[in-house]
């Protein structure tokens, strides 16, 4: 019909955006539950609150409960956790850059990060020690972009002498941490920093959660709040500014929200590429680059997606696969074809 909007190809109607995600997050969660190492059948779960289901179960009560209580929850809730939290990192540093290339590692708080977890285990700390030496190594790379970003000065736009200063840092860090390898012990010390480096859920315990959720919740509630002047200053910054946004406020937020989730994600989880710069695109072509719908969107899909490459990564092999390894096999393939067809959402 004349004059009637066409939707884009690919959005879902706003009201079923996230029931559907809610229920795909939902179904994703319940298949993780049951595949791994030692699969369990669904009478084997439904027994821990359904006695009745006892008689068709292949696992006793007991073995399931450890199973799930002690591996598989814990590692289910941290692959949601570091999945939404750095798709929506990258989806906020996307939209502050005004770049869909940029990642949430570009002010260099994965490597700084890998620094300090390649440090921790070389000085043989426990777990807790080296995702905390990983976050604060992670916290201070992008404080130092930051602080070198405003001391070169020269003019020109901020935001890309960000970027080039994240770059520098980013490169310095990784230098530390090639020296770290070639100083540790071959036999003990470097393969446990290679296998970090490239990614793992593998040995996530409960207590890491209680250092990831904290700083995830802090970040996430900073962005989702600051979806508004981020939709403002997609405009661009003088633009913004007229319209009476606190450019600068709401940079420093937005740095400050995002690495506060990128450090913490890397400190459990390792380093952990292409979900941060791939579902950001994924949800932009299905929901639109308003950060409204997006963020939130991004936050729920990148859950999923982690969901599913950690299955992955625990059931394609005999032996368990790196995470890292898995979302850059599968990311660098999907997201060729998401530009392919959505080439002209961004410019929306």
């Amino acid at each position: 019909m004349p004059g009637r909007r066409k939707k884009p190809p690919g959005r879902l109607a706003a009201h079923a955006r996230t029931p559907v995600l809610l229920a795909l997050l939902a179904a994703s969660a319940l298949v993780s539950l049951r595949v791994g190492a030692h699969p369990l059948a669904w009478a084997d779960i439904l027994q821990l609150w359904f006695p009745r289901f006892a008689a068709d179960a292949v696992t006793d009560r007991g073995t399931v409960v450890s199973l799930l209580w002690e591996i598989r929850l814990p590692r289910l809730l941290a692959a949601l956790g570091v999945g939404a939290g750095l798709s929506m990192a990258g989806a906020a540093y996307q939209g502050l850059f005004r770049n869909s290339l940029v990642s949430p590692d570009i002010l260099g708080s994965s490597a700084g990060a890998a620094l300090g977890a390649a440090l921790g285990l070389t000085l043989s700390l426990p777990v807790v020690g080296v995702q905390t030496l990983g976050f604060l190594f992670g916290l201070a790379a992008v404080i130092l972009t930051c602080g070198l970003g405003r001391a070169v000065g020269g003019g020109g736009h901020f935001t890309l002498r960000l970027v080039l200063t994240g770059m520098v840092v980013g490169s310095l860090f990784m230098a530390g941490v090639s020296v770290i390898k070639i100083l540790a012990d071959p036999y003990s010390k470097l393969p446990a920093i290679t296998f970090w480096l490239m990614g793992s859920l593998a040995a996530t315990t409960r207590a890491d959660l209680a250092l990831l959720f904290p700083p995830l919740a802090l970040g996430v509630t900073v962005l989702l709040l600051l979806r508004w002047p981020l939709n403002l200053m997609a405009l661009g910054e003088d633009e913004a500014r007229s319209l009476g946004v606190p450019v600068t406020a709401v940079r420093v937020l937005v740095l400050v929200g995002a690495t506060l989730i990128t450090s913490a994600t890397v400190a459990v989880a390792g380093i952990i590429g292409w979900i941060g710069l791939m579902v950001p695109h994924a949800a932009r072509f299905w929901v639109g680059p308003n950060h409204r719908d997006l963020l939130p969107s991004s936050l729920l899909i990148g859950g999923i997606c982690l969901l599913w490459a950690d299955n992955l990564a625990r059931c394609l092999f005999a032996v368990e696969f790196p995470l890292g390894v898995v979302t850059c096999a599968c990311g660098a393939p999907v997201f060729l074809v998401m530009l392919r067809r959505s080439q002209k959402t961004w410019a929306e």
